[in-house]
Order: C-alpha cells, then sequence, then structure tokens
C-alpha cells in the first residue's frame, strides 16, 4: 500500500480532477525528489525534446528546470480522462535570472498503473514572453489558494 498513489485507476471525473490538482500542488512545491514518487521507478517522458527515463532522471531534469525557471507558478487543467488515463492543459509563469517574464502554455498526456503512479508522461511545451505588469499567478511560492482562478477563469 505504501507505493500507491490515491486516487487510482480506473479514474472517476472527480477522481481525475482530483490526481491532477495533487500533481499541480506538487509541483508549485518545487520538490524534485518529492515530485518524483507520483511517477513509476521506469516513468518515462517526453518533455518538449527531453527524453527521460526513471525517477533519477526526472529528479536531474526538475533540479535543472527550477533553477532556470524563477519564482515558477503553475495551473493544471483537465482537459479529458479514460480509465488509466488523464490530459490537462497547463500554464505556468516564470523569470529568468535576467528578469525577463514567461508565461509557458502545453498538454500533457498522462498514463498510470495500477498503483496511482504515472508510468508515462507526454507534454508539450511553448514560451511566451510576457511583462511582469502581465503575469497573472501572483500568489505566494507553493501551493495555489483555493480562490485563486484556474485557466478557464483567467480566460487562458
Amino acid at each position: 500500500m505504501s507505493g500507491q498513489r490515491p486516487p487510482l485507476p480506473p479514474f472517476s471525473y472527480k477522481e481525475a480532477v482530483i490526481k491532477v490538482r495533487k500533481a499541480e500542488d506538487a509541483w508549485n512545491q518545487k520538490n524534485p525528489e518529492a515530485v518524483s514518487l507520483a511517477y513509476s521507478p521506469d516513468s518515462q517522458w517526453r518533455n518538449r525534446s527531453e527524453f527521460l527515463q526513471g525517477r533519477e532522471a526526472i529528479v536531474a531534469f526538475l533540479q535543472r528546470k527550477w533553477s532556470r525557471e524563477l519564482d515558477y507558478r503553475l495551473i493544471k487543467e483537465i482537459w479529458a480522462h479514460g480509465e488509466d488515463r488523464i490530459a490537462v492543459r497547463f500554464a505556468y509563469e516564470w523569470h529568468d535570472d535576467s528578469g525577463n517574464w514567461y508565461r509557458s502554455y502545453g498538454n500533457e498526456n498522462w498514463e498510470f498503473d495500477l498503483d496511482g503512479l504515472m508510468k508515462k508522461r507526454y507534454a508539450s511545451i511553448n514560451d511566451l514572453p510576457i511583462g511582469e505588469v502581465d503575469r497573472l499567478f501572483r500568489w505566494p511560492s507553493g501551493r495555489r489558494p483555493d480562490d485563486h482562478p484556474g485557466l478557464s477563469e483567467l480566460g487562458l
């Protein structure tokens, strides 16, 4: 039981929404080791043009990511779901070490094993330069507050 990550497949719509929010919350904590535990030990990823396999590769990837993408804030929203699959759309805001702000938009396709661990993650992402004044994700670092609008409410 300790290796399980509820909700477990097959997912109802409500459970899929919970799974998406749990993923968003974990990524907003920016703890690579903790995030990696949601993935199967041999998880396969495609993130932009980078291909990864396994938790060690995931941790290294996230360490690099969050050392470059500063003041990272992420919102995920369910797009579709099946018995063991969930599709999400997302946006996140961040700045580089020169203070240039970006909003990155993307889609992810997820596939889960019976323990609720993600065994496949395919992400497509585009970056849009924005001005600091155009930022929409302004909550304190960490979990997005429950009363903060999601992507649809923000018109994204």
